[in-house]
């Protein structure tokens, strides 16, 4: 078992610690998140970023493009900050407790990752000299998802009085903005109103419209309380106040359990009934058995079992927090994805990326398999947005898959570095193969994997032309946003070459299981196309300098002007807030892996020695500015044998958000990376890979770590591997026998089997 508590004695209250602090400690369950704000408040000054939002829940924002060319986005879609039920003043005599004011005896923060909630614990000597012992408990419920709960004890420690509680329901809310970064808001939008506000019930109601998309969400409150006390409702507009007062005698603990209940129009018919009938369901259940399912369901993931390591507890616990963030991120149903910051803050404005399918599906689909199927029923729901998207692109067929989106439509309003990222289509794609492979799943292909393969392949061969007797794909952007507009990216060609290829496959299989003949129907799929898949595959361009031994990022790349590394000072970092879009585009500088990327998914379309020589080119010339970046570099350094290299660019990679090692965890959680470090265990140093071949590992030690294991599915199989020093030892835990391949050998796993190293 990993290390599952990550606990902060004597945190910062400084404005800058805290405002991380609220990414690190948010609740959330896939389908809300909370973030970490102190009930009670800040002093004046403080820019906290205080946050509720619903994965899937938007409006649209206008987005005017200074040159009104055709097909440039000019509506983008924001999550919303939906309203703020976090609000718990608390008094003692008329003394107001706060962080910053009186003494604080004692303070510290936890994260019980095991359990599945957030603990704040304060201990506090009043101006006047009271001392009261406080605990916060927060949790986002896996049981029941639009519940949000806050249980506060409260106890006088060297007095007797008087208390009173104000707690507040806010709908009246808008989004954090900043116009100065490019990666958050740069607008002061109202985008809700609130239409209902009522208390009733013993409990507040708050309905509120979005201003263009047409949704509404409901909030519900109730707050209970352990002991008798008085109660009574202040009534503003948008926003209701339970005022709750009573006297306590010291050493007496009271509690207060405060409900939160949020519905919204996308899945509910009603959100208010909704909201109701979630309340009424968690109000039946009640604190003690929604803490003990809370943590039935994660136990019930195994997501502590899914790795383990031994020799680096900061290390364990790094790798720990990021799998837990991961299950807080992903949504549990099909009307929403994971945004590149999870549901921790408003980064990248709630948007889906490719992110998803390159480094966060794999986690998903080697653990959960369910969610992952989830995942791609998500895009398969927006493929007739794809299908708009590649239309306004200019291409007659196909579907192409938006940059940045929540609900299928392009948000990104810079096309260079956005829609001609075409590499995407391929890449919901190649997730679709990845999931299949690992699972023989042929019954989701049949539903909805082989159409969204199909319709993505068609895209291709109106992208791509032959030159010479080569397919070629010109005026494209690759993964790496410093170079835009190019001819031929490597990455994209071969992501664009498996998608053919796969396109073909699927068919195959399908005929020969005697089904898919509805999907070839629904979308008119001629055999001509199928053989049209094969043609541009089998003579895709893929760009190769026969003087350096390596694939260059694009025909063009090795042309640019170099930029030494050294030069570039961390002020300067990331290099997109200092200089000119242009002046990054004519050098030779990367922002992240591209090419390495495609060494790493598709290592068998290149020997080992172009891969190690591009692995040595790209690292001289490649900033890592991306999160995205050092977990695919180490994956490859592992392959190559690079072996301090590979954990060098793993512990940058693990340890991102829970040490703020990019200074902008503030903003959110960085998901992306989160799922890459995962990959740099499971595909770096575990070495796995599962392709038509079957299932292969190729493991090795980082000489830090004393051992390691991780747990796996691989086709209605669960496995475990362990490694250490001497040996590697393989498990069947569950399921059918497996036939794998270690260190190049085959073997049965129908029990366990250990080899020496």
């Amino acid at each position: 078992m990993g290390i599952s508590v990550y606990a902060k004695k004597d945190f910062s209250l400084s404005p800058s610690d805290l405002v991380v602090d609220e990414t690190v400690f948010h609740n959330a369950n896939g389908y809300l998140g909370v973030r970490s704000n102190f009930e009670e408040g800040y002093p004046d000054g403080y820019n906290s970023i205080r946050g509720t939002y619903v994965n899937g829940f938007y409006d649209f924002s206008y987005m005017g493009q200074a040159e009104k060319l055709y097909g440039l986005t000019e509506a983008k879609q924001i999550m919303l900050n939906i309203c703020d039920t976090q609000s718990i003043k608390i008094s003692f005599e008329g003394e107001k407790f706060s962080m910053f004011s009186g003494e604080i005896i004692s303070r510290e923060r936890l994260l019980r990752m095991k359990d599945g909630v957030t603990e704040r614990n304060v201990v506090w000597r009043s101006p006047k000299g009271r001392e009261v012992s406080i605990q916060f408990v927060r949790m986002a419920s896996f049981e029941i998802l639009p519940l949000f709960l806050i249980q506060v004890r409260i106890r006088p420690l060297n007095f007797s009085g008087r208390i009173r509680i104000e707690s507040g329901h806010r709908g009246d809310v808008r989004n954090f903005f900043d116009p100065s970064d490019p990666r958050v808001a740069a607008e002061n939008i109202q985008y809700l109103t609130v239409t209902e506000a009522e208390y009733r019930d013993g409990a507040s109601s708050i309905l509120a419209k979005t201003s263009k998309s047409g949704l509404t969400i409901c909030s519900h409150v109730k707050n209970a309380i352990s002991v008798q006390a008085e109660r009574s409702t202040v009534q503003e507009e948008g926003e209701i106040t339970e005022m709750i007062t009573m006297d306590v005698k010291q050493g007496e603990t009271i509690t207060l359990d405060k409900f939160t209940v949020i519905c919204d129009s996308i899945r509910y018919a009603d959100p208010k009934i909704a909201a109701r009938d979630a309340l009424q369901r968690a109000l039946n259940l009640g604190i003690e058995a929604l803490f003990e399912k809370q943590r039935d369901y994660l136990e019930s993931l195994g997501v502590y079992d899914a790795v383990e390591i031994n020799g680096d507890d900061e290390l364990d616990l790094s790798v720990h927090y990021n799998l837990y963030q991961l299950i807080q991120s992903v949504s549990k149903d099909l009307h929403g994805n994971i945004a590149a910051k999870g549901l921790s803050g408003e980064g990248y404005e709630g948007h889906y990326f490719w992110d998803t399918e390159m480094y966060l599906q794999p986690f998903f689909t080697l653990t959960i398999p369910a969610l992952s199927k989830n995942l791609i029923r998500y895009r398969y729901s927006i493929l007739d947005h794809a299908r708009e998207n590649a239309r306004i692109l200019g291409h007659k067929k196909g579907a192409a898959y938006p940059w940045r989106t929540i609900m299928g439509q392009e948000c990104s309003g810079h096309y260079p570095s956005g829609s001609a990222q075409y590499h995407i289509s391929g890449d919901v794609a190649y997730a679709v193969t990845a999931y299949y492979l690992a699972t023989g799943d042929l019954d989701l292909i049949e539903e909805c994997g082989a159409e969204i393969v199909f319709e993505t392949a068609r895209l291709w061969l109106d992208v791509g032309n032959y030159y010479k007797g080569k397919f070629h794909i010109n005026e494209v952007t690759g993964p790496d946003e410093y170079t835009c507009l190019v001819n031929n990216n490597y990455y994209t060609n071969l992501i664009a070459r498996h998608n053919l290829r796969w396109a073909v496959k699927f068919h195959e299989l399908l005929q020969a299981a005697g089904c898919g003949q509805a999907v070839l129907q629904k979308i008119g799929l001629r055999p001509s196309e199928l053989v049209e898949f094969a043609r541009a595959s089998d003579n895709m361009y893929l760009p190769y300098d026969e003087e350096l031994g390596i694939n260059p990022q694009d025909d063009s790349f090795l042309q640019k002007k170099p930029w030494d590394l050294s030069t570039i000072t961390e002020a300067e970092k990331p290099l997109l807030m200092h200089y000119h879009p242009m002046y990054l585009y004519r050098h030779m500088i990367c922002k992240q892996a591209d090419t390495v990327l495609a060494h790493f998914i598709l290592e068998d379309e290149q020997d080992e020695p172009t891969i190690r020589k591009s692995f040595e080119f790209y690292e001289t010339v490649t900033t890592h500015d991306s999160s995205l970046s050092t977990c695919i570099f180490s994956v490859v350094a592992s392959k190559l044998g690079f072996s301090e290299k590979a954990y060098r660019y793993f512990g940058d990679s693990a340890k991102l958000d829970l040490f703020n090692t990019h200074k902008n965890t503030k903003d959110g959680i960085h998901t992306a990376n989160m799922g890459g470090t995962y990959m740099a265990i499971v595909y770096g140093f575990g070495g796995l890979r599962i392709k038509e071949t079957g299932l292969s590992l190729q493991p090795s030690l980082p000489s830090a770590w004393t051992s390691y294991r991780f747990r796996f599915s691989y086709r209605g199989s669960l496995l475990e591997v362990s490694v250490d020093r001497s040996m590697v030892m393989a498990k069947l835990l569950a399921g059918p026998a497996q036939r794998v391949t270690i260190f190049k050998m085959v073997y049965e796993l129908s029990d366990h089997l250990t080899i020496s190293i």
